[in-house]
């Protein structure tokens, strides 16, 4: 799998604007939305990641500081996203490491990148909140009754069957 490729097809279904940049440790994809904005870095192996990955961000840095002094408030949520698709364990801790090095951008980084679905987890902080509600078959005015069964049910009874507002009120208002 081509995870820049990957990368870039997961940041533009989030509604990124994404280019290609050729960068020190290869090709570069670049992201940005109306908030934030930010570069994938991949590496063959995840020794080339931690011996990397300062070089590639203060070189991507460089190469796109007229954009980022033009950014304004969004130059403060600039990231740095480095990947592999080694699966290196014995480098975990040190790769970790790595995000909690706040200087110049904020940072993801990972090993055994293989899959979209790891690809798409990866930029899961870049990713607005994604909600799919489930809705079965269901009766809505009987949800609706259940939700109002503080209100007198002739008054819900009313309002379901399009009563005018000042009918409604006026049950409502005998009830009280």
């Amino acid at each position: 799998m081509d995870i820049a490729t990957q990368a870039e097809i997961v940041l533009r279904n989030a509604q990124y604007e994404t280019w290609s940049w050729s960068g020190p440790s290869g090709p570069v994809t670049c992201f940005e939305s109306a908030a934030l904005m930010g570069f994938v870095h991949v590496f063959e192996t995840a020794d080339g990641l931690l011996a990397g990955w300062q070089v590639s961000q203060k070189t991507t840095l460089a190469r796109h500081a007229a954009m980022l002094r033009g950014a304004g408030a969004k130059a403060w949520n600039v990231y740095s996203v480095f990947l592999t698709a080694e699966h290196a364990p014995t480098h975990a801790r040190a790769i970790e490491r790595i995000e909690e090095d706040f200087t110049l951008t904020r940072k993801i980084a990972r090993t055994a990148v293989t899959t979209a679905e790891d690809i798409e987890r990866t930029l899961l902080p870049l990713m607005g909140i994604r909600a799919q509600p489930i809705l079965g078959a269901t009766n809505f005015e009987d949800r609706l009754r259940t939700r109002l069964k503080d209100v007198p049910p002739e008054a819900v009874t009313a309002f379901l069957n399009e009563t005018s507002a000042v009918d409604v009120a006026r049950i409502l208002g005998a009830r009280s």
